[in-house]
């Protein structure tokens, strides 16, 4: 209430100055010309805003931002990139044309220090993904070399160490506090511009549809955050980190600019990804072990809901936590530990934040009738073997498609491994083959693909994408 009344003064104070300008300017054009010796000069005056109104000091961001800025940094990356041409890697053509066979290319993002003793700094894993080198600098101006501690692209959190130097490191909020509303300022480096400011307010919390990315519960803002800022520091009005920019939404691309729907990753989120890959180098999720899929109007119907909502299971795999904990195939989960669970893709997004050895409390309906239940969860597979899901993908394995791709608007299984001679390489797959669709049924990442294999085709077509090259394997 206080620092409404402080804008209303300031407010009213310039509209009152500008309007006393406005009036004696005018009465000065009115006056006939007077041929009598000019005033004095009025002693020069500063061109600054006043301090106070009514001695009610005026509202500023400048004392938070001076204790927040020196712990922003700039982050730029080399990468080092073969350089095709139409004759191959014929040496004598590369002599002949000055080609040279690489070439450095150079991004630029920021980051946030979020402990000064250990120099530990989080930004984005899409700043940093494939660098080859790695510097950081600091709010003073040094440039200090950062060392790679680990990276989550389905949360798109990276955690990088520099020489732990009289750095200064930005408080951590605890995010789940932050409500729609709440005043928040983004910092960062936009197009490479230097340390930028922007403020805006948390537009909505918990969004989970951002396309072509990984697990979402992003805080969406209209605080400009534009290509650069990405990694940078969503705050607080007491300086306290509440997310990590990550990107922001605009149809004609980011590059376009920002049009008010910027995104950041929830500070709690990252701190427990940081906490992971300190201790491990990687990150271990939670799963139920089910597969699911949306409850339609239809199968509300069949199912006495009263709308069409929740995930139903579709199967529940032997030895899984859900098993464990007693859910059955047609149960429909509508919540998971108090958060509203639409359809089945929410359920996985939900499963991909938890922790390997988190307990979830679940809220169902078995029949109609709402039924809660306790699940402990287990850690998710890295990889699926694919004799596993059909024996005639036997020697192969495959994985959730990396953020890159699925930035790129991809969608699917990427293929990780094929063993020589195997069944799946003499039906023609290759290791980093993208599995974009199959004649097993709709799927889109690997919890989807391994249930449109549970029943198994009469035949198995993949459509696969190597490289840039799309077509048809038949999988004998």
């Amino acid at each position: 209430m206080k620092t409404a009344t402080k804008t209303l003064l300031a407010l009213t104070a310039a509209a009152a100055f500008g309007g006393f300008a406005a009036t004696s300017l005018n009465l000065m054009l009115e006056q006939p010309a007077r041929a009598t010796p000019p005033p004095p000069a009025p002693a020069p005056v500063g061109g600054t805003l006043p301090v106070a109104v009514a001695s009610t000091p005026m509202p500023s961001l400048a004392p938070m931002l001076k204790k927040v800025l020196p712990a922003v940094v700039s982050v730029n990356t080399k990468q080092r990139v073969r350089v095709n041409t139409p004759f191959g890697d014929d040496p004598m053509f590369r002599r002949m044309f000055g080609i040279p066979e690489e070439r450095i290319a150079q991004s630029l993002g920021s980051g946030v220090i979020i402990d000064a003793q250990r120099g530990l700094v989080l930004t984005n894993n899409h700043v940093v993904e494939d660098a080859d080198e790695v510097s950081v600098m600091l709010a003073d101006g040094r440039t200090l070399k950062a060392e790679f501690v680990g990276s989550d692209p389905d949360t798109d959190v990276a955690l990088m160490r520099i020489p732990a130097q009289h750095l200064t490191a930005i408080p951590v909020a605890n995010s789940d506090l932050l409500q729609t509303g709440d005043f928040v300022v983004a910092i960062g480096n936009p197009f490479g511009f230097g340390q930028t400011v922007t403020s805006g307010i948390v537009s909505a919390v918990g969004r989970n549809n951002l396309p072509g990315a990984g697990f979402q519960n992003f805080i969406q803002t209209d605080a400009s955050i534009n290509p650069g800022n990405s990694g940078g520091a969503l705050v607080n009005l007491n300086g306290e980190l509440v997310g990590i920019n990550t990107a922001s939404y605009n149809r004609q691309g980011s590059m376009a600019g920002n049009i008010g729907l910027g995104f950041a990753i929830p500070a709690n989120l990252a701190t427990r990804v940081k906490d992971q890959l300190l201790a491990g180098g990687v990150v271990r999720r939670g799963t139920l072990g089910i597969d699911t899929q949306d409850v339609d109007a239809r199968l509300a119907k069949g199912l006495g809901l009263l709308e069409a909502r929740g995930a139903i299971v579709t199967r529940v795999y032997p030895g899984s936590a859900a098993g464990s904990a007693g859910l059955k195939v047609g149960d429909v989960v509508v919540a998971a530990n108090g958060q509203p669970i639409d359809n089945a893709e929410a359920l996985r997004n939900f499963q991909g934040l938890q922790a390997a050895d988190a307990t979830v409390v679940l809220d169902v309906r078995r029949e109609g009738k709402p039924l809660q239940l306790r699940s402990g969860l287990r850690e998710a597979p890295k990889a699926l073997a694919g004799a596993q899901l059909d024996a005639r993908l036997g020697g192969a394995s495959f994985a959730d498609l990396p953020e890159s791709l699925r930035r790129q608007g991809l969608a699917g299984v990427v293929v990780d491994e094929v063993t020589r001679g195997s069944r799946a390489a003499q039906n023609g797959l290759q290791r980093g083959d993208v599995v974009l669709a199959a004649s097993s049924g709709d799927f889109s990442d690997l919890s989807s693909f391994r249930a449109s294999l549970a029943k198994p085709p009469a035949q198995l077509v993949l459509r696969v994408l190597r490289g840039n090259v799309s077509g048809q394997l038949q999988m004998r």
